[in-house]
This record gives C-alpha cells, sequence and structure tokens, in this order.
C-alpha cells in the first residue's frame, strides 16, 4: 500500500539522511517516477527536502536550510547585480512596488533612483537602502525581527496589505522544481511571497542558474503565475547582443 511504502521511505531517509532517487527505486523496488511522486508528496507534507535528484528527511532538530543573509550576499554576487539592473528597468514613478528579503532584491534597492515611489518590504536591509531616498515612501511589514535573515515576522500582514495595491511584486526564492514549482525555506517567509504573488497586479521573479532543479521546504506558487523571470541568463544574452 501507499502509505507503507511512503513510511518504509521516510525510515530509509532516516537512516541514511540523503538517498538519490534512483537509490530509493532500487530499495523499495518500485520505479523511479513511483518514487518521484512518493516525494512530492512527502515534501508537500513538510517531512522531507527535495534537490538536485536527492532527498532528505527534515528533522526537529534540523536548523533551517537557508543560509543567513551575509552569506548568501557572497554566493553569484556578480549574477545577482546584473539581474537586478534588469529587473529596474520595470520600475517607473508612482508605482507601488514589493520587495522579498532576497539579497537579489537587496541589489535592486541599492540602485533604485531617488523617485515618487512606494516600497514594501519585509526585509530589515531593504530598509535601510530604501530610507536613504527622501522622494521614496518606505512602508515595512514590521513584526517580530530575525536578525540571522535580516527579516521580519508579521501574523497581521493580510491585513496589513488590505491597505493598498501592489504594482509590482519583485522576490527570488528557494529554486525552481522540474514542473514549474516554485518553492522558499521557512514557512513565514514563504507566506509573504505567496500572499504577495496573488495580490500583486505584476510580479517578477528574480533567481541565477543555480536555483534550478532544486526545492524547499514550502511551495509558494507556480512559474504559471509569474509575469516575468529574471535569470543571469537573460542578463548574459543582454549583455551579448549590446555588445
Amino acid at each position: 500500500m501507499k502509505s507503507d511504502r511512503h513510511q518504509r521511505l521516510a525510515q530509509l531517509l532516516h537512516e541514511h539522511d540523503t538517498l538519490t532517487t534512483g537509490a530509493l527505486a532500487q530499495m523499495l523496488a518500485v520505479s523511479p517516477e513511483t518514487v518521484r511522486r512518493d516525494l512530492r508528496l512527502l515534501q508537500r507534507q513538510g517531512l522531507i527536502l527535495r534537490s538536485h535528484g536527492q532527498a532528505r528527511i527534515l528533522r526537529e532538530d534540523r536548523q533551517s536550510h537557508d543560509a543567513p543573509f551575509s552569506a548568501r550576499l557572497k554566493s553569484h554576487h556578480s549574477h545577482k547585480l546584473d539581474i537586478a539592473r534588469l529587473a529596474l528597468e520595470w520600475v517607473s514613478e508612482g508605482m507601488v512596488i514589493a520587495l522579498d528579503a532576497s539579497t537579489t532584491c537587496w541589489y535592486l534597492a541599492r540602485q533604485l533612483p531617488d523617485m515618487p515611489l512606494t516600497v514594501f518590504t519585509n526585509s530589515v536591509r531593504v530598509c535601510q537602502e530604501v530610507a536613504k531616498r527622501q522622494r521614496i515612501r518606505l512602508i515595512s511589514s514590521g513584526g517580530v525581527l530575525d536578525r540571522t535573515f535580516a527579516s521580519y515576522e508579521n501574523p497581521a500582514l493580510l491585513s496589513l496589505l488590505r491597505q493598498f495595491d501592489i504594482d509590482l511584486f519583485i522576490f527570488s526564492c528557494q529554486g525552481i522544481d522540474s514542473e514549474g514549482g516554485i518553492w522558499d525555506a521557512r514557512a513565514w517567509n514563504a507566506e509573504f511571497k505567496t500572499l504577495l504573488l496573488r495580490r500583486a497586479a505584476q510580479s517578477l521573479l528574480l533567481i541565477d542558474k543555480s536555483k534550478r532543479e532544486r526545492t524547499g521546504e514550502v511551495q509558494i506558487g507556480t512559474l504559471a503565475q509569474v509575469t516575468e523571470v529574471i535569470t543571469d541568463e537573460t542578463a548574459s544574452a543582454r549583455a551579448a547582443l549590446a555588445g
């Protein structure tokens, strides 16, 4: 039965911590596709984490799999800078934009011109950058500060968002799976992105190639909900044309 197989699969991951899809299929005597379906189900239940053809159990004592903000700043620095420049082209005077707590959005905030604009964010670092611009109206989500990830958690987010309309939501993610699912590492941060993705008139997903074929702990939405995806490949192609 499926439930028995799911229990056995979870037990194997408990014993080995990390296993490939192929290894699990062999151990369970089922096809790799069956294993992938089982893993997708277990991931939606928040029991496992999938990445690059492997799966591992999520233990209660394991800390978040998302790297701290300071560590993420050093990862793919030049790519994120180029992606942020392209995203900036979508921003115009008078807009209400929302930025998440990703490092790519921080790079975007650093490049924002001082013009009539409203910025809503859950990011401490974005707030610090935008506060330097006198003509930009800055709205913070507020709430409990997570210093490690430089972001706020606010249970009253939905009621706060009812006060204004978002023209453009710009965000990043933990990964995108092969079926177009968008994933994040932390539940409360994913909730922020899910709400904004649903409410914003348009949305931009900013990712580098390392995010492809990856998943996280919580699904934010799907690529079908996103207006435009901007990647480092997009930036490279634009640079080649310009050259």
